[in-house]
């Protein structure tokens, strides 16, 4: 780190909404050319604070400096005109616009009046490079990867020539080669003299990418360490308030019985190619792979949501090949996807109607439903799954690892035979995610066959019995729990 002063610094910031204080007197400093984490559970403040130094949000009291002089941006404009960007978790790019468009949506460069298109073009391609993204910028993002997505929202942040960014979970979409390309260009951009805001989940990463780390807890700041490498369950333990003794729990042993088989399984658009394993029953299998290796549209297509070209899917022996996730469900496979908000919850609608909507032929009673019975039946789920909300609460107000519990509730209310989880910790807090781990486990000691896709390589090694690793479409290999780790599992995905 530096020693030239600060280019932002906080000073007893707080926020209230209401009789509710969300920010307690928090104090910050952000020097040129260094990588702050900020850490900590969901509902700490991270985002609060993050939104107000981008001009989201107002504080309720304390003051703010940038470069030296008083800066109380009065929206994201005012920020990113100063030289603040931020990158927010969800994505919030235009489908339908080319990527190009989204790159520069709201700051078109215009010639004679007109949009300079080949301009725009150059300059996105030019910033998709940086992060190594090979793909066209005049093509639509309607139908790219969340992945690739993210990229292209880092890069539309790096066009801006901002002097301080805010990365808010930047890597939970990517895989291993695509995150190492985005901390080049970090180093990159701390050579310049950018200083960086960097909030994740992935604690790891945080011990090789950042100078810094700043723990936040209920709304206050707990802990400061002056270095990043600081072990994990220090870190953990700052973060919750409390000691860990696990992270991962002890896999129960699966029985010999095989529940789900798939053979020669292959995609129209070759986004995977003669696929074939077995899980049995009682067993967590993962699936691993670098972005872009066809993990999420293998698991969409064993569950009826992607087409498939050839091959079959096996119930206990029986196939049971899905041709719409309806059929799927029907016979007992359910899949958790990777976006809970856009694919997994109704956001605007209540706990209870999300869990009721895949359980409504058990809710209803002669073709009739009630309200209170969608009730009854959701509250009942929520106390299983320790869902931190009440069922008449919009899902939309709910934290990230809340919102994954009812999506699982949803579907183990149906008790499938098959559980597909699509990385289901991203975006989740430390504490969250081990509950999620926890509710895993028991599904596989319940006799259900489950099936992981992770980018995070330590929690597919730490939650999984098998793992098959996969690489621009193919199976590379199945790696037995004592076999895998990161070295062999990582050999197989850059086949």
């Amino acid at each position: 780190m530096t020693n030239r002063s600060p280019i932002l610094s906080l000073r007893g910031i707080q926020k209230s909404y209401g009789p509710i204080k969300v920010l307690h007197g928090v104090d910050l400093d952000i020097h040129p050319g260094e990588v702050v984490a900020l850490l900590g559970e969901n509902g700490a403040g991270k985002s609060t604070l993050s939104n107000i130094i981008s001009g989201t949000v107002q504080p309720s009291a304390g003051e703010m400096t940038w470069l030296g002089k008083p800066y109380a941006p009065a929206n994201p404009r005012a920020a990113m005109d100063e030289g603040v960007g931020m990158i927010h978790q969800e994505l919030k790019l235009l489908p339908k616009l080319s990527i190009a468009e989204n790159v520069f949506v709201g700051r078109y460069p215009m010639k004679s009046g007109r949009l300079d298109r080949k301009t725009m073009e150059d300059k996105a391609r030019a910033g998709l490079q940086r992060l190594g993204l090979d793909v066209a910028p005049d093509r639509p993002v309607e139908g790219l990867s969340t992945g690739k997505q993210q990229l292209i929202e880092i890069a539309k942040a790096l066009t801006l020539n901002a002097r301080l960014l805010i990365l808010d979970e930047p890597t939970a979409a990517l895989g291993g080669e695509e995150t190492q390309a985005l901390f080049r260009q970090i180093e990159r951009l701390k050579s310049e003299g950018v200083g960086i805001i960097y909030i994740s989940h992935r604690l790891e990463e945080i011990r090789q990418i950042t100078d810094r780390i700043v723990v936040m807890r209920d709304g206050a700041k707990v802990q400061e360490f002056d270095r990043g490498d600081v072990p994990i369950r220090t870190i953990v333990e700052a973060m919750v308030g409390r000691s860990l003794e696990r992270m991962f729990p002890a896999l129960p042993v699966p029985t010999q019985e095989v529940a789900l088989e798939v053979r020669g399984l292959s995609s129209p658009s070759k986004a995977f190619r003669d696929i074939n394993f077995s899980v049995r029953k009682g067993e967590v299998f993962g699936i691993a792979g670098l972005m872009g290796a066809g993990r999420t549209e293998l698991v969409r297509a064993i569950t009826g949501a992607d087409p498939i070209s050839a091959g079959e899917v096996l119930l206990h022996g029986k196939p049971v090949t899905p041709r719409s996730p309806i059929d799927a469900i029907r016979n007992g496979i359910v899949l958790v996807p990777e976006d809970r908000k856009l694919q997994g919850v109704v956001l605007d609608h209540s706990i209870a109607e999300n869990i009721g909507y895949a359980n409504l032929g058990e809710i209803a009673r002669n073709g009739w439903l009630s309200t209170r019975r969608i009730r009854e039946f959701a509250e009942d789920y929520i106390r299983k799954f320790g869902v931190k909300g009440r069922g008449g609460q919009n899902a939309g107000e709910l934290s990230g690892g809340n919102q994954q519990k009812v999506v699982l509730a949803k579907w183990l209310a149906r008790k499938p035979q098959v559980v597909v989880l699509d990385e289901p910790t991203r975006g989740i807090d430390v504490g969250a995610r081990s509950s999620i781990y926890d509710l895993i486990m028991d599904l596989a000691r319940q006799g259900v066959a489950v099936i992981v896709v992770s980018s995070d390589l330590e929690e597919v090694l730490g939650v999984s019995s098998r793992i098959m690793v996969m690489a621009q479409g193919k199976q590379a290999g199945i790696l037995n729990r004592e076999d895998a780790n990161d070295v062999s599992v990582m050999e197989l995905a850059t086949i």
